[in-house]
């Protein structure tokens, strides 16, 4: 019997990079979209079909949805220079991917952003928020969203700097508010819900909480973080005028150079938001559980680093 399959953009990403083993590991046929073939090694052996093109090219995305039982789709932008920018990838992608699913008669599940729920702090989060609403005026409610709060684990370069941090310096910036409180999940905690998802069709927008979804304060992150290699650490806490002076800097470096900063003040907003947290009524029903509480994630995301070098 030949293997049900999925489509999947987004697989060259932090999170492709995982979920496309983890696909074919669970038994599927798997198809990606990508504008050029990767290393080999970056799927971990795993060889999916290879369609080439882009989220504008209409004809390479039939190509993905022919006769795929479910598509994926996790490709968009976490950076770009404005809201225009954002939107025509992560809302007009989401629309485009969406009718390419329709019309091949599959499933599509999308894989969106905790930071959907708060559209206005960022023009990342709307643009989210938009791609959720382009992609169901142009699926249907049939449609299924996911909403993974801030991910990490092997492979991951955003987080990579926290570690290196947490490594080499015994004083941390503590920033925010005290009293906020943030969802996080490991990456393979998050592929183990996209495959449940897959395998049993949920339609509706839902959150992934990872080990704790009521959420981690900044100072247990940072804690748990130079736990792992034996430190201990002190803080300086960082206030909102500061945060916002060292967005709109960074901002304006992008600007000079032609170079999307992830940190700006739109990231600003985001950090400085005191409910990053799951609640019971987002998560889908029967979500997978986690395998990894923060301090075994962070432990097994720092062996991985160290590993590959990055460490």
């Amino acid at each position: 019997m030949t293997p049900r399959l999925a489509a999947v953009t987004g697989a060259t990403g932090f999170l492709g990079g995982r979920l496309v083993p983890a696909l074919i590991g669970a038994g599927w046929r798997v198809r990606v979209l990508c504008r050029r073939d990767p290393d080999p090694a970056f799927w971990e052996g795993a060889a999916p079909q290879i369609v080439r093109g882009d989220l504008d090219d209409a004809a390479a995305l039939d190509r993905l949805c022919e006769g795929a039982e479910v598509v994926i789709h996790g490709a968009g932008l976490i950076k770009a220079m404005d809201l225009a920018g954002f939107l025509a990838v992560n809302e007009a992608g989401s629309a485009r991917v969406a009718a390419a699913a329709r019309t091949a008669g599959a499933r599509l599940l999308a894989i969106s952003s905790l930071a959907a729920r708060e559209p206005a702090l960022s023009d990342y989060a709307a643009s989210k928020a938009a791609g959720e609403a382009a992609a169901r005026a142009a699926f249907g409610e049939a449609l299924s969203v996911l909403r993974p709060p801030a991910i990490y684990g092997p492979g991951d370069r955003e987080t990579l700097a926290l570690f290196r941090l947490a490594a080499t310096s015994s004083l941390l910036p503590l920033p925010g508010d005290p009293a906020a409180r943030l969802a996080l999940a490991h990456v393979d905690d998050v592929c183990a819900e996209v495959l449940r998802l897959a395998e049993a069709p949920t339609p509706g927008t839902w959150a992934v909480g990872g080990e704790r979804p009521q959420g981690y304060a900044w100072r247990e992150v940072f804690q748990t973080a130079a736990a792992v290699f034996g430190r201990r650490i002190d803080f300086v806490p960082v206030g909102p005028t500061v945060l916002r002076a060292a967005g709109a800097l960074s901002a304006f470096g992008g600007r000079l150079t032609g170079q999307p900063a992830i940190f700006g003040p739109g990231k600003v907003r985001e950090l400085l938001h005191t409910d990053w947290s799951v609640s019971p009524a987002e998560q889908a029903p029967g979500a997978a559980p986690a395998r990894f509480d923060l301090a075994a994630g962070f432990a097994a995301t720092v062996a991985w680093y160290r590993a590959a070098g990055w460490l």
